[in-house]
């Protein structure tokens, strides 16, 4: 789960971390009353669940209330697009009016998991407020990183040395260590999956401070944190996404124009790759998990061809766990009570009674295009999406 700007750093406050003051509004006119209160000068920042804002128009220096009340009124509603909104962007519907500060430099901290060592790493540079992926791929070196045990949190030896690593020194150093424990609790408290601060800035002064911040969370883990649950904000997500979730599906919306339905994420990366292989594009998948029931099924058909984008879905389920057949009831179900269903639908099924599943489909009314491998269901599937059978 993502959450905005500033309520990452509402967080980040509560465990030390120093941050420029203000407010978020979704009010122009509230945006001038707030930076007349922070002593007319500002920045306003558009709130959405994605980088790059500041390339993309949604940053903005104001000399004046007045001149925050005009950026903020162009800002408010627009269609913001960074790389990582896709070429849609995202609406604007709130924006953060912050103080201004006095910038000696700016520089990059974050702490996520690295898988490969089973262990949260911190990932520090001097080169922050730009792209770190862009830093990681150009100069590996410029990134400093320091494992963190779990159950130890940072020790104090650790803040220190991710602070020199930055290639601070003096009380400014001993400021960024503080800090840095801050984020890293914050971090484990919260069960997070990302807490980033780009750029972490070290004031004229040597104070430092998180001048932007962003947090992800844990889904598996939100059942311990009612009050970040409560910072959800759905109209950041894909509507589609939000309404999958409320089954407990796992549905990832995507670019192409092929649904797929599977039951496993490995299964769902291969089928995609396949039907990439045969010349396809995946719109989407949707996991339905490992024990899926009749109803869950209907409801994920039901979310797949509600996409617009969709030409034709690939159902491909290896029953393990999941019966096969109950998958195909749940697929005929949702298509009688859908009854404009005019999509053509692949499936192959393979597993725990699949002969009873196939059975079922051949038994429908509908056109079920069954396929028997993976192979030969990518190309009938990448087929039918072209208009072919």
């Amino acid at each position: 789960m993502k959450i905005h700007e500033y309520q990452a750093k509402e967080i980040l406050r509560r465990y030390g971390v120093a941050t420029p003051r203000g407010k978020v509004t979704e009010s122009a006119e509230e945006a001038a009353r707030i930076c007349e209160e922070l002593g007319g000068r500002c920045v306003v920042k558009a709130q959405i669940h994605a980088g790059g804002r500041g390339k993309g128009g949604g940053v903005k220096l104001a000399k004046s209330p007045q001149e925050a009340r005009e950026i903020a009124g162009k800002i408010l509603g627009m269609q913001l697009v960074t790389h990582q909104t896709g070429p849609e962007g995202q609406l604007v519907r709130k924006v953060l009016v912050e103080e201004t500060a006095d910038i000696a430099q700016e520089l990059y901290l974050s702490i996520t998991l690295d898988r490969s060592q089973g262990k949260p790493v911190i990932m520090a540079s001097s080169q922050g407020g730009m792209d770190i992926e862009e830093v990681a791929a150009k100069d590996p070196q410029a990134i400093f990183r320091q494992a963190v045990d779990p159950h130890l949190g940072i020790l104090p030896f650790q803040a220190r040395a991710v602070a020199s690593g930055l290639g601070l020194k003096g009380q400014t150093a001993a400021k960024a260590a503080k800090l840095i424990t801050g984020l890293v609790k914050a971090y484990l408290d919260t069960d997070a999956s990302l807490a980033e601060i780009n750029p972490l800035m070290v004031t004229g002064g040597g104070d430092v401070m998180a001048l932007d911040a962003k947090m992800n969370f844990d889904d598996n883990a939100l059942f311990r944190h009612k009050d970040i649950v409560e910072m959800r904000d759905l109209a950041e997500e894909n509507p589609l996404e939000v309404e999958a979730s409320k089954f407990n599906l796992n549905y990832i919306k995507l670019d192409g124009n092929i649904a797929c339905m599977v039951n496993g994420a490995g299964l769902a990366m291969a089928t995609m790759d396949i039907i990439k292989l045969y010349g396809g594009d995946p719109a989407n998948f949707l996991d339905v998990g490992g024990g899926a029931s009749q109803e869950a099924v209907k409801n994920a058909f039901r979310i797949l061809v509600s996409d617009p984008n969709v030409k034709a879905v690939l159902i491909n389920i290896f029953g393990g766990i999941a019966r096969t057949d109950r998958i195909a009831r749940g697929v005929v179900g949702a298509i009688e009570e859908l009854g404009n269903v005019t999509l053509p639908v692949v499936v192959r099924l393979e597993g725990t009674n699949v002969e009873e599943g196939r059975r079922t489909l051949s038994e429908a009314p509908f056109p079920f295009i069954v396929a028997k491998q993976m192979a030969d269901a990518a190309e009938k599937v990448v087929t039918a999406a072209k208009g072919g059978r």
